[in-house]
């Protein structure tokens, strides 16, 4: 059996969809500071964190956030090169280990300094697709189309999706409030211009904690029963873009059966549906009620707070079995599933 671990506290910035002058540290550090306020703790058995270098334009530019998380006394720290939801991961294995009990994850992005399409050209396979610099919302209309016509699904299938997630954004304090989706202009047909996340800037982290320490540090522990993560194959012609294997299996594994509240990191409003089928969510499934990326989307940090959301469903007791997904990759390429349950476990 895992050793038991639970989300403990969730925090993240008022995200914003422009350029408000601030470097990635000053966005993260008062995220930082409220959880370390909410926790009571100002260190941590282990730290690891997510970011994207091409964001900043420099390397290791990781290293200059841990200015706001203090490094000294010497911390054991990690990092990985992806959404933070993989470095919570990271930090769920280290916690098995059981020799410490906390661990402090975040994520943080500025998308807003730089163009965000080319960068995530950049994660394309450098000998075929990269220097054809095809971009992630020409990728992704290439598998709404396929996901349209293999399920029937139109266009304002689509509109429905980003309807309801800008409604629920707008009761979300953290997310862009944007308006509801109008006009008949494609971005890249058919996706139109709502049916695409907002580039955004933002920040979120999460405290996890094991056995009785969770329970010590927050009053309604969100356990993980549950995490999994799959890939699939690189280039996108190689495999059935209207489906998502892989996050059906991460599901299939996770547990994702019974859900109450989903927080899906769909980036398009066809990934919303794609991901449905693959985890099998019926219409008595929540599925973003935060609003989800569609109304704010801080890259590397979107899918932890897919998880931190989730959780936060438990914390307030308004549910008791949840589910945070992460996406990486074009088109859905990686998939992770985190199912949490308010049912204290050890």
């Amino acid at each position: 059996m895992p050793r038991p671990v639970a989300v403990v506290a969730f925090a993240q910035t008022e995200h914003s969809g422009e350029d408000r002058g601030m470097a990635e540290i000053e966005i993260l550090a008062p995220v930082i500071t409220e959880i370390k306020e909410r926790t009571g703790q100002k260190q941590f058995g282990f730290t690891c964190s997510g970011s994207c270098d091409y964001l900043a334009g420099a390397p290791f530019a990781f290293v200059s956030a841990l200015d706001a998380i203090g490094a000294w006394p010497p911390i054991s720290e990690s990092h990985v090169e992806m959404d933070a939801a993989w470095a919570l991961y990271e930090a769920w294995v280290r916690l098995q280990h059981g020799d410490i009990d906390t661990a402090l994850v975040y994520g943080f992005g500025k998308s807003s300094q730089g163009n965000l399409r080319a960068v995530l050209t950049q994660q394309l396979d450098p000998y075929h697709l990269a220097p054809l610099g095809i971009d992630a919302v020409s990728l992704a209309a290439l598998q709404a189309r396929a996901y349209m016509e293999r399920s029937g699904a139109k266009e304002d299938d689509l509109r429905a999706v980003a309807a309801r997630s800008r409604e629920a954004g707008r009761g979300n304090p953290f997310a862009l409030h944007l308006p509801e989706p109008e006009g008949d202009d494609y971005d890249v047909a058919p996706l139109h211009p709502y049916d695409v996340a907002p580039v955004t800037d933002g920040a979120a982290a999460i405290v996890l904690a094991a056995g009785d320490r969770a329970r010590d540090l927050c009053e309604r522990p969100a356990w993980i029963t549950g995490i999994d993560h799959r890939t699939e194959p690189h280039a996108p012609g190689v495999r059935d873009l209207s489906r998502s294997d892989s996050a059906r299996i991460a599901g299939e594994k996770a547990g994702a059966a019974g859900i109450e509240v989903a927080e899906l990191h769909a980036q398009y409003t066809h990934e919303e549906l794609i991901l449905r089928e693959a985890l099998g969510l019926g219409e008595d499934t929540a599925v973003n009620p935060s609003g989800g990326p569609l109304s704010a989307n801080p890259m590397m940090a979107a899918g932890l707070i897919r998880i931190g959301e989730a959780a936060a469903r438990v914390h307030d007791g308004s549910a008791s079995r949840v589910l945070g997904h992460a996406s990486s990759g074009p088109c859905l390429q990686q998939n992770l599933v985190c199912v949490l349950s308010g049912e204290n476990h050890g």
